[in-house]
């Protein structure tokens, strides 16, 4: 049965029944995101600082660094399935919760090995966005969820203009790191309050009131999957009639699904996701180190541009909705000129005279990867279908740490050639990604996005 508009998004501007419900589980769930960048962002930037100080050399500096994203590469994947299988909220929370202990560690690391100790389990549980983005598509229509996940990403992008504001004020006092990521901990455990004082039965109503058959269950508890979305197929049948089998072996089981799909159906989306999230990083490694090389601009004013940018990347996220409605909600169209636009903003960051001008191409880069990012990520979710979402998004995720862990070592090759070899670099890996989704726009114009949907 094709997806009715019965989520949450859509109930609530009908105003129906549960529409007060539905809204506020969605404004509960932006708030969510806005304190987990918030908290995050006072203290990733004091990390580097905070390593050097206890005494570490550069390597073990930067192999400490590396470790959260290769924990993230492998990780990202595993946990993004199990939400799949155990339902959002207990994943949720035991992602907050991990998280949470993980900065306090941080909070009383006196030494390189606890500051090591500390990166596991964040590194291992730090989902918490992810799994949220999944909690919104299980919650909205298909057309609805491009401009839905844009406004969470703006809510979450306020909290990266905040954080490091904040941060950077704490780290002056006596004591300001231990201070920062203390605080960061509470942050993660008034989240972990929220997700379980959620609305989650409203939530449930509100997409259960409609188009749900006589007679049907709803969701266990901790399960925000709706029987809605999930079409009854000869698949599913021979699967209700067979015993009840342990969460590992489920996600062992939706693993190997996911396999084929992502190297069948999807690999173009994770290769254009891959080499986009490349370049923009490329971009932002040596953002400081290049504006102070070529134009003589100080820490302290790149971090206002920083800032500033973050907080057009925010409204970039908003305007996802006019965006979606002058294409026809064609999220690949939006993608490939995001895609573009991107590509000629790092040639002429790479190309500025002045500072003015590079300025104005960081501006515009934050509102086009900001659109970008969330253009993928819906084009993800609609190929691999809602039942997956979880695991789709994950695989997401480990592609991106991937990116984390090459573009540092690329950034560094193309410095020494040029401050402006890491942008002219990103930008020649936007063009690859331009190229490949002209190559497959045609292939994806049919009905093949749904493929998992129906299988």
């Amino acid at each position: 049965m094709p997806r009715q508009e019965s989520g949450a998004g859509a109930e609530a501007r009908a105003g129906g029944p549960g529409a007060v419900g539905a809204r506020r589980f969605l404004l509960c769930l932006y708030l969510v995101g806005f304190l987990d960048l918030f908290g995050v962002s006072m203290v990733v930037p004091l990390l580097s600082l905070h390593v050097k100080s206890l005494g570490a050399s550069p390597t073990v500096a930067g192999i400490v660094g590396s470790s959260y994203g290769i924990l993230q590469l492998f990780s990202s994947t595993l946990v993004g399935c199990w939400s799949d299988v155990v339902g959002r909220r207990s994943s949720l929370l035991v992602c907050i919760l991990f998280s949470a202990l993980g900065y306090l560690i941080l909070g009383a690391s006196t030494n390189v090995f606890l500051f090591a100790l500390a990166r596991i389990p964040v590194g291992i549980f730090k989902h918490t966005l992810s799994i949220s983005r999944a909690l919104l598509s299980d919650l909205v229509s298909e057309k609805e969820r491009p401009l839905v996940i844009g406004q969470f990403n703006a809510a979450s992008s306020v909290g990266f203009i905040l954080g490091p504001m904040v941060g950077g004020y704490l780290t002056e006092l006596d004591g300001g790191f231990y201070l920062t990521a203390f605080i960061c901990c509470c942050v993660f455990l008034l989240n972990a309050g929220l997700v379980w004082l959620f609305p989650w039965r409203e939530a449930k109503l509100s997409r259960t009131e409609q188009g749900r058959p006589a007679g049907d269950s709803p969701a266990p508890w901790g399960r925000t999957d709706p029987p809605e979305q999930q079409p009854a197929t000869p698949r599913q049948s021979t699967a209700s009639t067979r015993p009840a089998r342990p969460p590992w072996a489920e996600v062992a089981s939706t693993l190997r699904d996911m396999k084929s799909l992502v190297f069948s159906e999807m690999w173009d989306i994770f290769a254009v996701r891959l080499l986009m999230a490349v370049a923009v990083m490329l971009y932002y490694s040596n953002f400081v180190l290049a504006l102070e090389e070529r134009f003589g601009v100080r820490p302290r004013a790149a971090g206002c541009l920083i800032s500033y940018s973050s907080a057009l990347g925010a409204l970039g996220g908003l305007a996802l909705g006019p965006l979606l409605r002058l294409y026809g909600h064609d999220g690949r169209a939006i993608l490939l000129r995001s895609s573009a636009l991107t590509c000629l903003l790092l040639l002429l960051h790479a190309a500025a005279r002045s500072a003015a001008l590079a300025a104005l191409c960081t501006a515009l880069l934050a509102v086009s990867t900001a659109v970008g990012r969330t253009c993928v990520t819906d084009l993800q979710l609609a190929a691999g279908g809602a039942r997956a979402g979880g695991t789709v998004i994950g695989v997401g995720q480990s592609v991106t740490a991937v990116g984390r862990i090459v573009a540092p070592l690329l950034s560094g090759l193309a410095q020494e050639v040029s401050p402006c070899g890491p942008p002219s670099l990103g930008a020649a890996l936007a063009l690859v990604a331009i190229f490949l989704m002209s190559l497959n726009r045609a292939r994806h114009r049919g009905g093949g996005r749904d493929k998992l949907k129906s299988e």
